[in-house]
C-alpha cells in the first residue's frame, strides 16, 4: 500500500499521535481506524432506513410516523433530565 501525506495544523497532529499512543496505535492505524468507523451521510441514510424498517416491523406493526419521533425526542430529554424512573 502506498503512503501519502495529510497536511494538518500541528495541533491536530498532536491531538492525534495522543489518542493513537493512549490506544497503543500508530497514527497511520488510527487515522485508518477513525476513517473506517466514521460513516458516510450515505452509510447514516441507510442505516436510518433499515433502523426505521425494524421498528415498524418488529415494534409498531405500522409505519413510523412523525409523532413517534417527537416522542421518542421527549422520552430521551426525559431519561437525560431524569425525569424517568425516580420515585415519586
Amino acid at each position: 500500500m502506498a503512503d501519502t501525506t495529510i497536511k494538518v495544523d500541528p495541533s491536530v497532529r498532536d491531538r492525534l499521535q495522543e489518542l493513537a499512543r493512549e490506544r497503543g496505535m500508530s497514527m497511520r492505524d488510527f487515522v485508518a481506524e477513525l476513517a473506517g468507523a466514521t460513516p458516510t451521510k450515505e452509510e447514516l441514510r441507510k442505516r436510518y432506513e433499515e433502523t426505521r424498517a425494524y421498528v415498524e416491523e418488529h415494534f409498531l406493526g405500522r409505519p413510523y410516523t412523525d409523532e413517534d419521533q417527537k416522542a421518542g425526542e421527549k422520552l430521551w430529554a426525559d431519561l437525560e433530565a431524569g425525569r424517568i424512573g425516580e420515585v415519586q
